[in-house]
């Protein structure tokens, strides 16, 4: 990390640094910027300098709702959404035709975003939200920051790649597959992960959840499929269940809707197994001491996910979501798998192919720890300060 690269900005202390953030859509895109926008603010504050932001997203996101909550202004713009299909006539839809109407008034709303705030650097992290303020960027000749979260570009980043002063990714396999103009100003950062996610501790979530019934000789599995569960993972997990707590304790993130069924199925569970199970709707500020007592991680393969369990040394089985954009998530686990660093379910997931999945994991600690090595020399913890150096050094070369 390159601290001095404050010191080098090109104008006095007293004068803010102006970032506009652009991405949304989903939390994949939302909060590594956020994550970044922290870590800039906290590299200012060290040398006694500010930072103003503007997030500028569509009205009613998550975005708009994650900005209002850290205090950060937000300004709305018009987005159009393309609705892929590997039908080239069902995207000539009229869905299509009415949010593509909305991309030049986006663009005129973005453009007067940028002139009006005089930003010294624009930070894109992807979405349909950033295509207009990127493009505005451009025309207004602030340099533009965009960071890609996946192995294979989204659409807007693709979009906006030649326009980037820099391109930041978060492997080493999304080079190849950048435009060659972009490959030259590309950086890898790996994508950024929120501290606390760093900082757990095992013996808390023992605590903080109770789980004084997990036999802690054997290993632990955390289940999850997302905020909201997956039925996939929840119907899988079920079905494996008493062969899986013969083996391992398992904490088990369902989703508030799942709770109510697999709670009366694990209450026919031998007794003697009852106390490895712990059975959760949401798994919230808890989630860092989990991920820190888990020794094997069951999961959907998002970015965000990948980011965590790899700057963590997690070894994982990686359930892609089938109807992820692009097909990324499968992307994103066989690009594991093929290094070694997470075992991938890339066809019929059933409690059959999960069972093989994990069960050398839990049989074998050499195998889980080699796995788990590997996912580390895939992470990057260091992802948010390196995205900020990049944006820094921008800054300083404008102004150079």
């Amino acid at each position: 990390m390159a601290s001095d690269l404050v010191s080098a900005l090109p104008f006095s202390p007293e004068r803010a640094l102006r970032l506009i953030v652009s991405g949304g859509g989903t939390g994949g895109h939302t909060y590594p910027a956020l994550t970044a926008v922290r870590a800039l603010a906290a590299r200012l504050a060290g040398h006694g300098r500010t930072l103003e932001v503007l997030w500028v997203g569509t009205a009613g996101s998550l975005e708009e709702r994650v900005a209002t909550s850290e205090g950060i202004a937000f300004a709305p713009v018009a987005t159009g959404k393309i609705r892929r299909s590997s039908n080239p006539l069902k995207m000539l839809s009229v869905a299509n035709a009415k949010d593509m109407g909305r991309v030049p008034l986006g663009a005129a709303q973005a453009r007067s975003i940028v002139s009006d705030f005089h930003p010294d650097v624009v930070l894109g992290t992807g979405g349909y939200v950033a295509v207009p303020i990127g493009l505005a960027a451009k025309v207004c000749r602030v340099p533009l920051v965009i960071h890609e979260q996946t192995v294979r570009l989204g659409l807007a980043n693709k979009a906006l790649a030649r326009a980037a002063a820099r391109v930041a990714v978060s492997s080493e396999a999304s080079l190849p597959l950048l435009p060659d103009s972009a490959r030259r100003t590309a950086v890898v950062t790996g994508n950024p992960v929120r501290p606390q996610v760093l900082a757990g501790s095992a013996d808390k979530a023992v605590t903080a959840l109770g789980l004084y019934g997990f036999d802690r000789r054997l290993p632990t599995v955390y289940v999850t499929g997302g905020a909201q569960g997956a039925r996939q993972i929840n119907q899988a997990v079920a079905a494996v269940l008493p062969w899986l707590l013969e083996r391992a304790n398992v904490v088990h993130q369902c989703g508030p809707t799942a709770v109510e069924d697999l709670a009366a199925r694990a209450a026919a569970l031998p007794a003697q197994l009852v106390g490895r199970y712990f059975l959760t709707g949401f798994v919230g500020s808890e989630l860092p001491d989990v991920l820190a007592l888990a020794d094997v991680v069951v999961s959907r393969s998002g970015a965000g996910t990948i980011a965590e369990i790899t700057a963590l040394g997690k070894a994982s089985v990686l359930v892609p979501l089938a109807t992820s954009a692009g097909n990324e998530q499968a992307h994103n686990a066989a690009h594991l798998q093929q290094a070694g660093a997470a075992v991938a379910l890339l066809g019929e997931v059933t409690p059959e192919t999960l069972r093989e999945a994990v069960a050398p994991l839990l049989a074998d600690p050499e195998r889980r720890d080699e796995v788990a090595r590997q996912a580390r020399a895939h992470g990057r913890p260091e992802a948010a300060e390196l995205l900020v150096d990049v944006l820094l050094s921008v800054v300083a070369e404008r102004h150079s």
